[in-house]
């Protein structure tokens, strides 16, 4: 198994949705990789926990990494699921249609596994975690 490209996925993953216009014009410039002091006011995104299996074979090393984008609100914005649903679909056709391109391995392939919609913060606030697996041959 290699862990080697985590880093890799990671910084993509954020550039990747730092730049696409139909998330922007949702969230702004609300997308962390490392959570702010204070939650934000409005939605916002933040990458999350990432789970690695070995997916290498004879060819050479390889892994496939499930990682977790959330779209949240706090208690304050949250008026329903509209805004984090669309700001999670624009994610998904970001994530989904890029080339995205790594500084260490070889992306074979990237699509959402699963998504989780619910209420938080004793159902004042509002969010969704997209579950996506990306296959990296680093052979």
């Amino acid at each position: 198994m290699s862990y080697a490209a985590a880093v890799a996925l990671q910084t993509a993953v954020y550039e990747t949705l730092r730049q696409d216009a139909s998330l922007t014009d949702l969230v702004g410039d609300a997308i962390y990789d490392a959570m702010p002091v204070s939650a934000p006011s409005g939605a916002y995104v933040a990458l999350g926990t990432e789970e690695t299996r070995d997916a290498g074979d004879m060819t050479g090393a390889g892994a496939t990494h499930d990682f977790v984008v959330s779209v949240l609100t706090g208690t304050a914005d949250a008026g329903g699921f509209s805004v984090v649903k669309a700001a999670a679909a624009a994610i998904s056709d970001a994530l989904e249609q890029a080339r995205i391109m790594l500084e260490r391995g070889h992306l074979v392939g990237l699509w959402l596994l699963r998504a989780k919609a619910r209420r938080v913060e004793n159902g004042a606030g509002r969010r969704v975690d997209l579950i996506f697996r990306a296959r990296i041959d680093l052979g």
